[in-house]
């Protein structure tokens, strides 16, 4: 697919479209050897600037190369933004990633015709609802935000399978300015066809418009990028469908959003 940033999305309103963006910011992605990276998290109105609430890291997943798990050093939590460190000692490519994975209820409540609403797990989530409450309405929800980070030579990433990820041809933190870069969305371990990935380049707090483009996967779940200047960037899919594993659920909402830093 010829698909190029240097397209303008058109936005009627530039405010609806700039809705929180919940991101990782690793202070850089590329690292000729071992040494100590910090990450921010949060979720924001300006893409990459800590302006609104802190992202929870309750489930936060560290995969070193080898594949075994890290713990976070140094966290700090701010009202507007997370902090911490990741010691990337070993060579080859970390995936830091949050994962978001819950029930979401509505309903009605019989005695004042309110609307309510609860969030939970396949277990806490019909503690929540009344036993009289009326037009419940139960979702499922799978969330990944992630970053990549690689010291020395890049190393193969294992597929996760589930819910909505994304597959690099060539590495995700090997990305230039210039160049074309060809992935791979990934739903349940499978490629997703027709899908809208949005690409939305930082510094957005500076842009009278996003500047954002849309770009649809194809038949085999692939879309390509040529990155029009170096930076980071904020890659971003959504959708829903009705294979939910929760039972009392009707639909199931996926989220997908990852940052990537492209080179000069």
């Amino acid at each position: 697919m010829k698909t190029s940033l240097l397209a303008i999305a058109l936005t009627a309103a530039l405010g609806s479209a700039q809705a929180h963006n919940a991101w990782l910011l690793p202070s850089t992605t590329v690292l000729s050897k071992g040494d100590i990276v910090t990450i921010d998290a949060a979720v924001s109105n300006d893409l990459f600037v800590a302006n609104h609430n802190a992202l929870r890291l309750d489930g936060l997943q560290i995969t070193a190369p080898d594949g075994s798990a890290l713990k976070p050093e140094s966290e700090a939590k701010l009202k507007q933004r997370n902090v911490f460190d990741v010691n990337v000692a070993q060579p080859g490519t970390y995936r830091i990633a949050v994962l978001n994975n819950g029930v979401f209820a509505s309903w009605k409540d019989k005695a004042t015709g309110q609307q309510k609403r609860a969030r939970g797990t396949a277990e806490t989530i019909g503690k929540e609802i009344p036993a009289d409450a009326q037009e419940v309405a139960i979702t499922q929800s799978m969330g990944r935000i992630e970053t990549f980070i690689t010291v020395g030579k890049p190393s193969p990433l294992k597929p996760i399978g589930q819910g909505l990820e994304l597959i690099s041809t060539g590495a995700p933190t090997d990305l230039v300015k210039g160049e074309k870069s060809t992935f791979t969305i990934h739903l349940d371990g499978q490629p997703a066809k027709d899908l809208d990935v949005t690409v939305t380049a930082g510094n957005t707090q500076y842009r009278d418009k996003l500047e954002d483009v849309k770009i649809k996967t194809d038949s085999k779940g692939q879309f390509s990028v040529t990155w029009p200047t170096a930076g980071m960037y904020w890659l971003d899919v959504n959708m829903r469908d009705n294979k939910t594993s929760v039972p009392q659920a009707k639909e199931r909402r996926l989220s997908y959003a990852a940052t990537l830093e492209v080179m000069p």
